[in-house]
């Protein structure tokens, strides 16, 4: 089951996929590192198979469910 993020909510990037998609009309793959693990972004939509646009301060991207997390929550580093 797939997490759910209201739009406009912020979420932190957990773990880098192989390569992130832009979120934008003609899409394209990019090289992980536009983003870095524990960047924040804000959810800008929901697309189909559990992907969600999200903008961070490089762009928009499209990111699975579980790459990210609510910024709402502590760090899973801080819970140990």
């Amino acid at each position: 089951m797939s997490k759910e993020f209201a739009i406009g909510s912020k979420v932190r990037v957990v773990a880098l996929p192989a390569y992130v998609k832009t979120a934008e009309p003609m899409p394209m793959l990019r090289p992980p590192n536009v983003i870095q693990i524990g960047e924040e972004g804000i959810v800008i939509d929901r697309r189909p198979g559990g992907y969600w646009g999200i903008r961070f301060a490089r762009g928009a991207f499209l990111l699975d469910s579980q790459y990210i997390e609510s910024a709402d929550t502590p760090p899973e580093s801080y819970l140990e």
